[in-house]
């Protein structure tokens, strides 16, 4: 192998090169039964090449794709065409709530000629024509896949047009920005109304047809209004089944845990207000049990205390007095579900049973420290 000096590549310098541009070895490829791609494509391309191929391309045909040397006349002949600047367009979209007093400046308009507009419409449909013609030589093959050739013509066309494409977008910005103030949508927020704008100009610039006659601008301007009209009535149908303004705090997920937040804090109230009113029919043990073990008694800044704690108070061991709590709180747990909770209990909660000391309001025996 030589480079185009003629001087004789090293085996090093061969590899080095087949390494950079993803060519296999003509033996190798025969070898493997595999055609020989001259260029492998980036996993970008590779996406972009998939959703073409799976897509027919549309475009508004003319005559003049079909003249000879049509490339020639379309791109080579054809005059050059200002390109807009879109630099005064950025801070309006960064600070959209003041864009309604804006106004472009003549400097920074490219205001286009009806030829211009032809120019620029013929280039971008033919740009289209060519993927479309591609698309139809692939899936006429054997094996509706393209030659590496074809992958990278089909790329280059359309990449082609996208340019365009936006060249004549980005010139016809200013029509968007000028219809939306024009529009009188109160409840339509301007920066939907933009958003809207903008992607009917991108849909008329894929169905104008410059050989009809008519200004772009004309066209433009209908199908975004039509669009404006479209958004204002889709949120009246919205205001009329959703009446109320968007709530972040309703939510799903903020609702709930807002809800069980609510509840909780309320059963809490009332578990505080049963004790405090001896709705449960506690015994004198068994409310200062539940009061010290969970600092009801708030108005001196008293804290939970353990259980160790409670049965030098009372006199008890810890364990006596994990008893009577879990007593107490059944009793509890039976008012709450009978009126808080609205379950009636289908038993009456049992009373006092023969020989318990602290129901009967007599002293227990168990000293402190005995276990």
């Amino acid at each position: 192998m030589r480079n185009v000096t003629g001087r004789k590549l090293s085996p090093l310098e061969q590899v080095r090169r087949r390494h950079r541009v993803g060519v296999v070895a003509p033996a190798q490829g025969r070898a493997e039964g595999k055609a020989a791609p001259t260029r492998r494509l980036s996993v970008e391309d590779e996406r972009l090449l998939k959703h073409l191929l799976t897509h027919e391309q549309d475009f508004i045909d003319s005559p003049v794709f079909y003249e000879t040397d049509a490339d020639r006349k379309i791109y080579d002949d054809a005059p050059d065409i200002q390109k807009p600047d879109t630099s005064w367009y950025h801070p309006v979209m960064d600070d959209i709530s003041s864009a309604r007093g804006r106004t472009v400046k003549s400097a920074q308009q490219v205001i286009l000629t009806g030829a211009e507009e032809r120019v620029l419409f013929h280039q971008f449909n033919y740009a289209r024509y060519r993927v479309w013609k591609l698309q139809q030589e692939i899936w006429s093959s054997p094996a509706r896949q393209p030659t590496p050739e074809q992958a990278a013509e089909v790329l280059a066309w359309h990449r082609k047009a996208d340019r365009i494409r936006e060249q004549i977008a980005e010139t016809n910005l200013a029509l968007v920005l000028a219809m939306a103030k024009r529009t009188r949508m109160s409840e339509v927020d301007f920066a939907d109304l933009v958003s809207e704008g903008n992607m009917a100009l991108l849909r008329a610039v894929d169905k104008f047809d410059a050989g009809r006659g008519y200004k772009f601008s004309t066209y433009a301007c209908r199908a975004i209004l039509k669009a404006f009209s479209r958004q204002g009535m889709k949120l009246s149908k919205y205001r009329q089944r959703f009446p109320t303004d968007f709530d972040p705090k309703l939510e799903r997920s903020n609702f709930v845990e807002a809800k069980r937040e609510n509840f909780e804090k309320d059963a809490a109230e009332e578990v505080k207000r049963i004790v405090v009113e001896n709705r449960a029919d506690l015994t004198d043990v068994e409310r200062t049990v539940i009061e010290h073990r969970f600092g009801l008694e708030s108005g001196d800044g008293e804290k939970p205390m353990t259980l160790e704690q409670v049965g030098q108070i009372i006199g008890v061991t810890k364990e006596r007095v994990r008893q009577i709590q879990n007593k107490a709180m059944e009793k509890i747990r039976l008012t709450l579900e009978a009126g808080f909770l609205g379950n009636r209990p289908e038993e009456e909660p049992p009373g006092p049973e023969d020989g318990d000391e602290e129901a009967n309001g007599e002293t227990l025996e168990t000293p402190v420290g005995a276990e």
